[in-house]
């Protein structure tokens, strides 16, 4: 049953399966009421950086902690030495709104150290995330600023999965408050077709044996979750570059998931 529906995905979706599937790691897709997995493609299983996707945990973190008040406060300043490869955007006075908007890593940054290297450490435990290694680079002392940036927290396609499911049917051990406010500081859109999507992207880049960044193998995830009616989603991409590219790739892996998405649901959930 399984492989039929991943088939009858691909052939609605009129897919050219080399040409969908190069760079892309993988594909998944699981009902969140039932717990069925309803699409594998790839290598789901192995783990790397959850780059920006991360922002989804430590928003759930800073809600339930009360740093983070809702989506408007507190509104923090860029300081000097903060983080600013994201452009102007990431210039500008940012509340939990504007961080998932435009990925800011200083406001992320902001809200690991104001909880503290304990208390993270204790969420990601109970959240299951991934490995849960936080300590970020060898040596560096720095997982409060990176460790989810190609550093030592990794996850794969699968446990981002459970992840997603545990929090859209409310498991995981925070605050209504938390799973209210990340809730609609990660909606994408909402769509003509009925579905209200939800999630985060995230892109980075493997890190050279010399502490640079291979800019030419970008990873690209979109994981989040869709809803529409009695039907709940959780879906979760990963793909990497072959060579470098102007837009980044969580962005495009984005792109590509909203518009396969009308006839990929379409195909996956039982009427």
């Amino acid at each position: 049953m399984f492989m039929r529906r991943v088939a009858l995905g691909l052939l609605i979706l009129g897919f050219n399966v080399s040409a969908a599937l190069a760079g892309t790691i993988c594909t998944i897709v699981a009902d969140t009421r039932s717990g069925e997995l309803l699409l594998e493609e790839g290598d789901c299983s192995s783990r790397v950086t959850p780059a920006s996707t991360f922002k989804i945990a430590i928003s759930l973190m800073g809600f339930d902690a009360a740093f983070l008040q809702n989506e408007h406060s507190p509104t923090l300043p860029y300081r000097p030495g903060d983080p600013d490869w994201g452009g102007a955007a990431w210039l500008e006075p940012t509340d939990a709104a504007r961080w998932f908007q435009y990925s800011v890593v200083w406001f992320s940054q902001r809200v690991t150290h104001a909880l503290g290297e304990a208390k993270v450490k204790r969420y990601a435990e109970s959240f299951d995330y991934g490995n849960t290694e936080l300590t970020g680079d060898p040596g560096e002392n720095n997982g409060l600023d990176r460790a989810w940036i190609s550093s030592s927290l990794k996850i794969s396609p699968r446990e981002q999965i459970t992840f997603l499911n545990r929090l859209v049917n409310r498991q995981l051990p925070v605050s209504p408050h938390a799973f209210d406010m990340t809730s609609r500081i990660s909606q994408i859109a909402l769509r003509p077709d009925g579905w209200d999507v939800h999630g985060k992207t995230g892109t980075a880049f493997p890190r050279m044996g010399d502490g640079t960044s291979d800019e030419a193998h970008g990873y690209g995830w979109f994981v989040g979750w869709a809803t529409k009616g009695e039907h709940s989603l959780v879906f979760a991409r990963l793909a990497q570059d072959d060579h470098a590219q102007p837009m980044p790739a969580g962005l495009r892996v984005r792109d590509a998931i909203l518009d396969e998405w009308p006839e990929l649901a379409r195909s996956l959930v039982k009427r």
